[in-house]
């Protein structure tokens, strides 16, 4: 998983555009609105929506966007209505593909996916054909410049963590996903600043991704999560420093 965490690091450096804080306010709009239609408006007793709202307020989303998106989940206000689809796929070097989306119309997204797929290599595959290969897990991630590893540790294993890990400048913290929450409060008591905390597919093993097909894959990945549509991309790949340097 180092050559994925080591990715998602390159893309939070990157200059965001207007146009890319739009398109990451309306993935996360559709996250509250669907999180408040299935689990309801009350945050307290609402996991996934405590989840998406404290990452809407990280992206530094204003309050009204975020209460809107809630009354339009809780039907107070009218608003598109919304499925949760996923699809399964290859990418180039073999890498395995886990997409999930948030629609009003899959036959759209479905078509979306599949040119993006014709443009830069790879093909979509039947269900279960990769889903068998990740594991839902809590994923937080904490910089490691600016925090004591032993502190955060110790706060994250007693909030019952599982593992962590140092991948280049942040840890990376994993657990059961029912004690996502706990690790993250947890972690903020102690004073510790969360970067991200959000439910991931973690892949149970990797796949080796040479610098030949790297560049084609990240380009893959990318112009996948650059569609309106698409919420998460889930990854087992393993890029060596080397050839991510290439792409970056």
């Amino acid at each position: 998983m180092a050559g994925h965490s080591k990715w998602k690091q390159i893309k939070r450096k990157k200059a965001v555009t207007d146009a890319r804080r739009g398109a990451l306010f309306t993935k996360l709009i559709r996250e509250i609105t669907i999180a408040a239609k299935q689990g309801g408006g009350d945050p307290a007793g609402n996991a996934r929506l405590r989840t998406a709202i404290d990452a809407a307020k990280a992206e530094n989303m204003p309050l009204d966007n975020i209460e809107r998106a809630v009354k339009k989940g809780t039907g107070e206000l009218e608003g598109v209505t919304y499925e949760e689809v996923t699809y399964e796929a290859y990418g180039p070097g073999g890498a395995a593909l886990f997409i999930e989306a948030t629609t009003d119309n899959a036959n759209r997204t479905v078509a979306e996916i599949r040119f993006v797929f014709q443009r830069h290599g790879g093909n979509l595959g039947a269900a279960n054909s990769v889903a068998w290969m990740f594991d839902r897990k809590a994923q937080i991630t904490v910089d490691a410049t600016r925090a004591d590893e032993d502190t955060v540790m110790e706060a994250a294993l007693d909030a019952g963590a599982e593992d962590m890990v140092r991948d280049g400048d942040v840890f990376v913290i994993t657990g059961p996903a029912s004690q996502l929450h706990q690790i993250s409060e947890r972690l903020k008591a102690k004073k510790i600043a969360v970067q991200v905390a959000e439910l991931a597919r973690i892949p149970r093993s990797t796949v080796k991704v040479e610098v030949k097909d790297a560049k084609h894959l990240l380009a893959l990945i990318e112009a996948l999560e650059e569609m309106d549509d698409v919420a998460k991309v889930s990854s087992n790949f393993d890029i060596d420093a080397e050839a991510l340097a290439a792409t970056a």
